[in-house]
């Protein structure tokens, strides 16, 4: 069996962070996405999230079926893997929570404030009802604390690891 030198140990313990928090946005995007087409059906919302990430750029019937659905999963994941990455070079090194519920905050305000003039088929932010406003924000402080701490955690976990190499 092939030890592996100091160096390599190192740099396959920095790609595995990258690719954890790689897979931890895309499964953030998933899994909120899910959630927030599910608080659509139930009302808590009344935005959808396809119609910020499908219906405002293609206008078939079929964004309108469980293929929509599908592919706005899809196209979250995707999205939050840019998310994800940004937050793994700026925010990895803080192992604190509130970076991450104040990262999901500004990603709410980015979303709905700033690009509300892209997404012209949308009401405006203050046409929304408070249960919208309320469940929105929430849901997006939910998921930069998901997508900020499970980060820092790999980050930090890693860390550990690498003072075992360093020490061996």
């Amino acid at each position: 069996m092939r030890r592996m030198s100091k160096k390599q140990q190192l740099n396959d313990n920095e790609e595995s962070v990258l690719k954890k928090s790689m897979y931890t946005g895309f499964i953030g995007g998933v899994l909120f996405s899910l959630l927030a087409s599910a608080m659509y059906y139930f009302n808590f919302l009344e935005v959808n999230p396809k119609s910020y990430l499908l219906t405002s750029w293609v206008s078939n019937a079929w964004t309108d079926t469980w293929l929509g659905v599908l592919f706005t999963t899809i196209l979250a994941g995707v999205v939050s893997l840019l998310v994800a990455f940004l937050y793994y070079l700026v925010f990895r090194k803080i192992k604190y929570m509130w970076v991450g519920i104040v990262y999901g905050f500004i990603l709410w305000t980015i979303l709905f404030l700033l690009f509300r003039p892209i997404f012209s088929d949308i009401p405006a932010v203050m046409e929304w009802s408070l249960n919208t406003w309320i469940t929105t924000i929430c849901l997006f402080i939910l998921y930069g604390t998901f997508i900020g701490y499970s980060i820092s955690y790999d980050y930090m976990d890693s860390k550990q690891t690498e003072d075992i190499i360093n020490k061996s």
